[in-house]
């Protein structure tokens, strides 16, 4: 492996720390490496950024979702009532309840939903599993088809392998490697290139079925991943962007004009991942284009670190 690269320092009362190591890929308009950080070509998991590809797979597959569950099918949602009641209604529609989801149990996310959730009795249950939206859709999808609901998250089910086709096309790479995702469903490598390619394949469509998933993740960035998020934060910020963040702080987003930006870190800190995004923005110069809201972008990428319960330092991106 190339040797790490340091993508941001940790700054307490001014002295560094310690610092997150990664790589950062940014395309240009005409879908060109306009500039890099760390090692963009090499396979890697990009665990829940893979989802809007899978949603485009479920609609070539027959799937027919209205747009805010569509923009669920994508979501690592927070886990808010919205989000359950979205995962429902797609399992409604298909004949199905909460019962066929394969999801391990587990609690919502998002402190403020999990906090209700127990207090109105719950534990650790599929529906309320960030990933239950996609498993949703992924179920109707096979009823759709006729294909068996109890094997969906098999890689030789005809569901992954049409998921997996369709991911190949859109990052414009071999699957290298097949391994288990966090929801049990199979996850798909691809290089951090790759993955911006596909994204910029959805943010750029002008029409059929790409758009539609980028529409819809547009639409409602609160169903792809949650009110109080810096994902939805973001999106509603830059338009016409589309973006989603996955486990090991990957996180993809690409913009209507062709530019994309995918990025992951070597240890997988959730907390730099919205970071090292903004930064890359910035240095694209986003934040001061027409219609962009730059404060609301530049507040995305603002993680504080706490010293006595008081602001005493901060993560910086350093590329």
């Amino acid at each position: 492996m190339p040797a790490p690269v340091v993508v941001a320092e940790i700054v307490r009362s001014g002295f560094v720390e310690g610092h997150h190591y990664g790589s950062v890929v940014v395309l240009d308009r005409a879908g060109d490496v306009d500039w890099s950080v760390g090692d963009v070509t090499s396979a890697m998991f990009p665990r829940s950024c893979n989802k809007p590809v899978q949603a485009l797979a479920m609609l070539r597959a027959g799937l027919d979702l209205p747009p805010d569950l569509l923009a669920l099918a994508c979501a690592s949602h927070s886990g808010e009532a919205f989000h359950l009641d979205g995962a429902l209604r797609i399992l409604k529609g298909a004949g199905l309840d909460e019962s066929a989801l394969q999801t391990p149990p587990d609690f919502p996310i998002d402190d403020t939903a999990r906090e209700e959730w127990i207090r109105d009795g719950h534990g650790r249950e599929p529906l309320a599993m960030n990933c239950s939206g996609k498993h949703a859709a992924m179920l109707a999808t096979c009823v759709v088809n006729g294909w068996d609901t109890t094997t969906y998250r098999d890689p030789d089910h005809p569901l992954q392998v049409a998921i997996a086709e369709t991911f190949a096309e859109l990052t414009g790479e071999p699957v290298e490697a097949v391994a288990v995702d966090g929801c049990g469903a199979p996850l798909l490598s691809t290089s951090l290139s790759g993955l911006a390619r596909a994204f910029r394949t959805l943010a750029t469509a002008q029409d059929g079925l790409e758009q539609r998933v980028a529409d819809a993740i547009r639409t409602h960035p609160e169903f792809t991943s949650g009110t109080r998020r810096d994902e939805a934060a973001l999106l509603r910020a830059v338009p016409g962007a589309i973006g989603k963040a996955g486990a090991e702080s990957c996180y993809a987003v690409a913009l209507p004009d062709g530019r994309a930006v995918a990025l992951k870190t070597d240890d997988g800190a959730p907390r730099v991942r919205p970071v090292l995004m903004a930064a890359a923005l910035e240095r694209m110069g986003v934040p001061d284009e027409t219609g962009v809201d730059g404060d609301a972008v530049r507040r995305t990428g603002v993680v504080e670190l706490l010293g006595g319960g008081v602001p005493v330092g901060s993560l910086r991106a350093v590329f």
